[in-house]
């Protein structure tokens, strides 16, 4: 695997954790994780023995969102004196730059967990909405908080977080840029789950992506690929979706072994039961 600045990869069992390291304070997210992000996930995309992505933070934190202190001189030059239209591509090219690392993640084919601790702050916040499966800890705090910076969220957040936790909440955590608590997260579906320490978090987001890892991975990225299809298209054009997509894509010996396994295990729990009369 490459080696990375503001981030690193670990591959074990089949899971494969992306750490955010910073540099900046609190992982916060310089030029180096802008350009190695997109890089690192073309990089775990052809890991075939990568089955699920683990995101998370190192530290006490996972992610202070932009990191001011070295991405602001940049965005100054840019947007000093009066705008040309130079000065509005090279702003666009970068946004996009910026987005396609978070891009990337979403459309991977390997499902993402992210196990969020302490803080996840605007471009945190980004990020974790184009992963699959969200869990926390209980002293985990979220903001979209780009408000206050008088930036509109560019990096993903406006268009995942109302399919994943609706429009009214997208539009308060947007409109405010308050922020809000472990609890809260969970009531708006923003999370599964908390966990009641950093600890105990890490160990259930390993043990289930162990557990996805384990599955048949043409199924799974096959129920990712049609989740994503799916959203903002009718019911009929998903149906349609996942009849084509099972006719073209189904793995005959990897269903039919592992149907043989269910009535075999089945058999067993019946025989079982008869064997001790009822």
């Amino acid at each position: 695997m490459a080696s990375y600045q503001s981030l690193t990869l670990e591959l074990a069992e089949g899971v494969l954790t992306l750490t955010l390291l910073g540099p900046g304070k609190g992982n916060a997210m310089g030029p180096e994780f802008w350009d190695e992000l997109p890089r690192a996930v073309d990089e775990i995309n052809t890991m075939t023995d990568a089955r699920c992505i683990l995101l998370r933070g190192s530290g006490k934190h996972f992610s202070y969102g932009l990191d001011l202190n070295t991405m602001m001189p940049r965005l100054k030059t840019m947007l000093s004196g009066s705008m040309t239209a130079d000065n509005r591509l090279e702003l666009m090219t970068m946004i996009r730059q910026m987005q396609s690392g978070f891009q990337k993640l979403y459309e991977s084919p390997r499902p993402v967990i992210a196990a969020i601790h302490g803080w996840c702050i605007g471009g945190g916040l980004n990020l974790i909405s184009a992963a699959d499966i969200r869990l926390c800890s209980s002293e985990a705090t979220f903001s979209l908080r780009e408000a206050k910076l008088g930036i509109i969220p560019d990096l993903g957040g406006l268009q995942w977080l109302p399919r994943i936790i609706g429009e009214g909440y997208t539009r308060e955590l947007a409109f405010t840029a308050n922020d809000f608590d472990a609890a809260f997260a969970e009531k708006i579906r923003l999370v599964n789950h908390i966990y009641a320490s950093p600890h105990e978090l890490f160990d259930k987001a390993t043990e289930m992506a162990r557990q996805i890892a384990g599955l048949p991975q043409t199924t799974v990225q096959g129920i990712k690929k049609v989740l994503n299809y799916g959203a903002g298209k009718s019911i009929e054009d998903g149906l349609q979706y996942v009849a084509v997509w099972n006719s073209s894509q189904l793995q005959f010996q990897d269903s039919t072994e592992t149907m043989d396994e269910t009535l075999e295990k089945r058999k067993a729990e019946f025989n079982k039961k008869i064997s001790r009369g009822y």
